[in-house]
């Protein structure tokens, strides 16, 4: 057994075990087998069994997605963690895990306790044993004990699914693969379990009315929106006109190069996602929700607000500290910064 990679943040110790991965894989079985996995998480059609097979279906899926998938959920998690500071949670449950992109995130944003104490208890649950196979053995070589602690336990996601009760439940890019009935099913029993949800799903009009649906599911059972909304009130999106989503930045791997044929060293994997509490959060007053447009000697910002509206907001070189903080904002981010420049 490879001994845990030391001292390197989650972020940095998954990124190099994916590359000796890759590095193992026929790099045309590896094509095949991502190929028919983006094929799969493309279809309009839920399926009552698991995507991921079997191990050569697993390892393809690790190498080109769950990097994608982990920086989308450390953003949402990191938006979360930014609204509820004094929070961490005591415990972790991640439905339809996988190979444990969300609870590698989670390890990001909320590290062990530096004092000595107990990690927090982690558990995967998911339907694809190979899956859970490679996640325990990436989890093997994590720097986090919360991670190497972690159970991994099959288990169908569906209506029947039984969730343990945990201070976070996420659930992450797997809605999709579920029939409405189940997807309404899983999200009430992360409701039932948790004192905090956050639900990610793909950037698209599809996966934002996922996210949409899980919302609403989130505030009829008593949950307060800590992220990306600035309130809990209903989205002031016009349905069918546009869709709330945001990007993260991940570094291609030589797999992604191949498979795409692609030459830049980055792409942005596009998400959807919805994190809510059953405590009052502190949400942002508002929200960038396109990229921002810089000009000369000005930043325009597309906001949702604590209004319950969306607006646009121009600022301009004479405000000063506000102008250097708007030039650093990215999309996706709270505005005004939490610590607000005097004017």
């Amino acid at each position: 057994m490879h001994a845990p990679l030391s001292p390197q943040a989650p972020a940095e110790a998954l990124r190099a075990t994916l590359a000796e991965l890759v590095d193992g894989l026929p790099p045309r079985q590896a094509a095949q087998a991502t190929a028919r996995l983006i094929a799969n998480y493309r279809g309009a059609t839920p399926t009552d069994a698991p995507v991921l097979r079997d191990r050569s279906d697993v390892v393809a899926y690790a190498a080109y997605r769950m990097p994608a998938t982990f920086e989308a959920d450390r953003a949402a998690l990191g938006a979360l963690a930014d609204a509820v500071p004094q929070w961490t949670p005591s415990g972790h449950t991640d439905i339809g895990g996988g190979t444990g992109a969300a609870v590698w995130a989670a390890a990001d944003i909320w590290p062990d306790p530096a004092d000595g104490a107990a990690p927090r208890p982690v558990t995967v649950l998911d339907w694809a044993e190979p899956a859970l196979a490679l996640g325990r053995e990436l989890a093997a070589r994590a720097p986090s004990a919360a991670l190497r602690d972690a159970r991994w336990r099959r288990a169908r996601i569906d209506a029947a699914l039984d969730v343990p009760p945990s201070d976070l439940v996420t659930v992450s890019y797997v809605l999709g693969e579920l029939t409405p009935a189940d997807r309404a099913a899983v999200v009430d029993a992360a409701a039932g379990a948790a004192e905090v949800v956050a639900v990610v799903e793909p950037g698209t009009p599809d996966g934002y009315r996922r996210i949409i649906e899980a919302r609403d599911r989130l505030v009829a059972a008593g949950f307060h929106i800590a992220a990306p909304c600035p309130h809990s009130a209903a989205c002031p999106i016009e349905e069918g006109t546009d869709w709330c989503h945001f990007a993260a930045r991940v570094s291609r791997s030589s797999l992604h190069r191949q498979v795409k044929g692609a030459s830049l060293a980055w792409e942005d994997e596009k998400f959807s996602y919805v994190a809510a509490t059953r405590f009052r959060p502190g949400p942002a007053t508002a929200r960038v929700v396109r990229r921002p447009q810089t000009r000369k000697g000005q930043v325009l910002l597309d906001l949702c607000r604590d209004t319950e509206e969306l607006s646009r907001e121009t600022v301009t070189k004479r405000q000063g500290p506000l102008y250097r903080a708007a030039r650093d904002t990215a999309w996706g981010d709270p505005w005004p910064p939490r610590e607000d420049p005097a004017p």
